[in-house]
């Protein structure tokens, strides 16, 4: 990115490891044409009474990773939850606005909702491999659940352990179970059965926040890889992650009231040049 203020320049490139020349240094979002892509207009979300969550407008191209950054408490992983309508799930839980997947509201009525979950994949903070299943089955049990046909299963088990990373680690012994991996490599498995279904976006909520740094650097690299096919969101509270990973980064704060959307930019520009001084501020460590 082209730095306008010489001065912010400076200031950013002041420490080589600063998250501003980190930033600067990621790939250009991907060209592919992967269709419209996911918009979020007016995404108000409760609990109860509770109002977590006030009018987020924010739009994920395909093709590209889009960084989701915020104090705990401000409503990040509540607005992913809307985004695949998992937010629903909880017990009192409430949203207003419109998710469009490709232009077409996904909570429109009558909307299958399993198959939104299908386009709309899902990687959580925590690893959450089936305890039963081998890491063959995690990784095809969604196609199971979901009754999907395919006709080269072992194919597909291969191509899905490739895309996330893991094939040259488990491939001979795909018949143990899944709980048998280490951290890193159970959360690799969930992306892969993530994965094994096709899905054209992928959330993840905070999937390194308990990991090692070599297990975090090796997400991190599914993730720039993957996202030359789909378009993939991710809360993280890790800056230097975010500033690696990311096209685009959204800031979220819940200043006394519910949470919102500070401000959206290219990652290079919040983490350089961010309009809102409360963005400059969390980005710096000046709180949060």
């Amino acid at each position: 990115m082209t730095f306008e203020n010489p001065d912010k320049k400076e200031k950013a490139m002041a420490t080589p490891s600063s998250l501003a020349s980190v930033a600067a240094n990621t790939r250009k979002p991907g060209t592919n044409t992967l269709g419209i892509g996911l918009e979020a207009r007016g995404v108000h979300a409760w609990f109860g009474k509770h109002h977590a969550l006030s009018n987020v407008s924010l739009d994920f191209p395909a093709g590209t990773v889009t960084a989701l950054i915020g104090p705990s408490g401000c409503g990040k992983s509540t607005f992913i939850r809307t985004l695949n309508r998992m937010h629903e799930f909880i017990p009192g839980a409430a949203m207003a606005g419109e998710v469009l997947l490709d232009g077409k509201d996904i909570y429109e009525p009558g909307t299958d909702v399993t198959k939104i979950r299908l386009k709309i994949g899902m990687v959580f903070q925590k690893p959450n491999p089936f305890p039963s299943m081998t890491i063959g089955e995690n990784v095809l049990s969604g196609l199971k659940l979901a009754q999907l046909k395919n006709s080269n299963k072992d194919e597909l088990l291969e191509e899905c352990l490739v895309r996330a990373g893991l094939w040259n680690e488990v491939k001979d012994r795909l018949n143990a179970h899944g709980g048998s991996l280490s951290g890193g490599q159970q959360q690799r498995l969930c992306i892969a059965r993530a994965l094994a279904v096709n899905p054209q976006v992928l959330l993840m909520d905070e999937p390194c926040s308990a990991l090692d740094p070599g297990s975090t650097l090796r997400i991190e690299e599914t993730i720039k890889e993957l996202s030359e096919t789909m378009t993939i969101v991710i809360v993280t509270h890790n800056m230097q992650q975010a500033a690696r990973v990311s096209d685009f980064t959204a800031f979220f704060l819940a200043d006394g009231g519910p949470g919102e959307m500070i401000e959206t930019a290219p990652t290079s520009q919040i983490f350089s040049q961010p309009r809102d001084q409360r963005t400059e501020n969390y980005v710096t460590g000046r709180f949060g």
